[in-house]
């Protein structure tokens, strides 16, 4: 696993965090920022895999 995956599965668990707490604290901001922060981290995660996937070693 390299660190774009790493990178991405971090991103994603701080944004679900984030939307989490915006909903229990009622703060849409802070819950649309956990939702582009979780879609980051998974729009890296698979950036990463297919990194990944093309390494030739």
């Amino acid at each position: 696993m390299g660190k774009d995956c790493v990178k991405g599965s971090a991103k994603k668990i701080e944004g679900s965090s984030k939307k989490i707490l915006g909903k229990l604290s009622n703060d849409p901001e802070l819950e649309a920022e956990g939702k582009i922060k979780k879609a980051e981290g998974a729009i890296q995660k698979a950036f990463g895999k297919v990194k990944d996937a093309l390494r030739t070693d």
